[in-house]
């Protein structure tokens, strides 16, 4: 059973049709890595599997729910979905171990102690066991962003969602977050990814997809999608956003044997 399945998905804000038809699988382990310019759909895209985003028609089964279906208790569902967004949207007057505790407490009825013993096993697994008592003001963004993951991950999902997880963070603090997803990537945590880190969609991604204008132009392995792909517009985005990496790294290149 596919973990996400999205047949005919469309979406509008008014007279702007944000989605045009979106089909698309992701199956239980996979790693799916959402590309593409801004203004794409992307996020909407990810927005509507949770229904944070009300679909205009198309369905949307989630782990074989239809998340679509008037009927669906879309709170049992959202139970089973982690979704880290842009902004990490901790409360700044809770303390680290709090932010991480007070879902699982308020929507899992766990106790206490049982909420307290779960946060402390996930801020271990971002790397942030030490920083528990801490407040989200005392921290750096790449550290609130790992705590905001390790909320999601206290919840015991079957898929986590991300929303352009390092969009909000300085340059050298994204490399962090990368990494804690690369580790969920590795224990086989199934992710849909909305990225525009390339070199990890490249590395972690079982398939990219290339979305622009509302609609999936290509989609495939990382390695056909960036090595060799079809479409000519998917060729244009990718030579826009990698050339200046090859450039700059030529020039560097350059200085060095300089």
């Amino acid at each position: 059973m596919s973990t996400i399945r999205i047949d005919g998905l469309h979406k509008s804000f008014g007279k702007l049709e944000v989605l045009r038809g979106i089909d698309l699988v992701v199956d239980p382990g996979q790693v799916v890595c959402v590309i593409g310019p801004s203004g794409s759909g992307k996020s909407t895209l990810l927005r509507c599997v949770n229904l944070l985003e009300e679909p205009d028609s198309g369905s949307i089964r989630v782990a074989g729910v239809e998340v679509t279906d008037p009927d669906c208790d879309i709170d049992a569902v959202r139970r089973g979905i982690g979704m880290v967004f842009q902004q990490f949207n901790l409360f700044g007057h809770l303390t680290v171990r709090e932010n991480v505790t007070i879902a699982q407490r308020r929507v899992l009825k766990r106790s206490r102690a049982e909420a307290d013993r779960i946060a402390t096993v996930n801020l271990d697994r971002v790397g942030l066991a030490d920083k528990a008592g801490s407040y989200p003001a005392q921290l750096s963004g790449g550290q609130q962003q790992r705590v905001a993951i390790a909320r999601a991950l206290a919840m015991d999902p079957q898929l986590m969602l991300f929303d352009e997880p390092t969009s909000a963070l300085d340059p050298e603090l994204v490399g962090e977050v990368l990494a804690v997803m690369r580790g969920l990537a590795a224990e086989g945590m199934t992710m849909l990814v909305v990225t525009h880190e390339m070199a990890f969609a490249r590395e972690v991604a079982s398939r990219v997809v290339f979305m622009d204008g509302g609609a999936i132009v290509e989609e495939g392995p990382p390695a056909t999608v960036f090595g060799s792909p079809r479409e000519e517009r998917t060729r244009e985005f990718l030579h826009r956003v990698l050339e200046p990496t090859r450039v700059s790294e030529s020039e560097i290149g350059a200085h060095l044997t300089d």
